[in-house]
């Protein structure tokens, strides 16, 4: 679902990135003409095993990911006597995305990794919390506020009239993860401006 401009500003931060779509070829070849680190892979959600494939690696991504790397980080958070881990979710955990099923699933699935690795890590002093932003301006959302028009509807579903900035959400990590949180775990904080977030 990213336009091209994302693939190629992220390949361009040093990320190997690769292009899912029914036209992958020449999205890729464009990238890799550019120097970057680019690979393509055909996708066609109308075809069931692309679909299953589309469903398998955004659940690896968002879901298994986030579960293998804490578990990779307790033993040295251990080691400093406890640590602080913050999951990001998404608005859509709450409220799903028309047509993005596998991503509004599998940030929901978030929400409850969170709770369960908040209870198994409580006793070696790691509290777990999660971040769920809204419509935050990245170049990840670009696509729905890229225009002035686009960006005045998305304004209109909100409840504080603006678009979210990436430091709206900087300030919540850096207090979760500090120890004015010490008290916290297993919550999950949403910053969306006022969208609904509530299961």
């Amino acid at each position: 679902v990213d336009p091209l401009c994302h693939r190629g500003h992220l390949a361009q931060d040093g990320l190997h990135v690769v292009v899912s779509s029914q036209k992958q070829q020449n999205s890729a070849a464009t990238l890799q003409g550019e120097g970057l680190s680019v690979s393509g892979t055909m996708c066609h959600v109308g075809k069931a095993e692309d679909w299953e494939r589309l469903v398998d690696m955004t659940l690896d991504i968002n879901v298994k990911a986030p579960a293998l790397m804490t578990k990779a980080v307790v033993p040295e958070m251990e080691k400093r006597g406890g640590g602080s881990v913050v999951i990001v979710a998404s608005i859509a955990a709450f409220s799903p995305f028309p047509g993005l099923s596998p991503y509004n699933v599998s940030k929901t699935a978030l929400l409850g990794l969170t709770k369960t690795l908040a209870i198994e890590l409580a006793p070696r002093n790691i509290r777990v919390n999660c971040l769920a932003p809204g419509l935050i301006k990245t170049s990840f959302s670009r696509m729905l506020w890229m225009d002035k028009e686009k960006e005045e509807r998305m304004k209109e579903t909100l409840q504080i009239r603006r678009l979210g900035e990436p430091e709206d959400c900087a300030g919540i990590v850096s207090f979760l993860c500090s120890e004015d949180a010490s008290y916290i775990t297993g919550e999950t904080v949403v910053v969306g401006g006022g969208t609904r977030s509530r299961l």
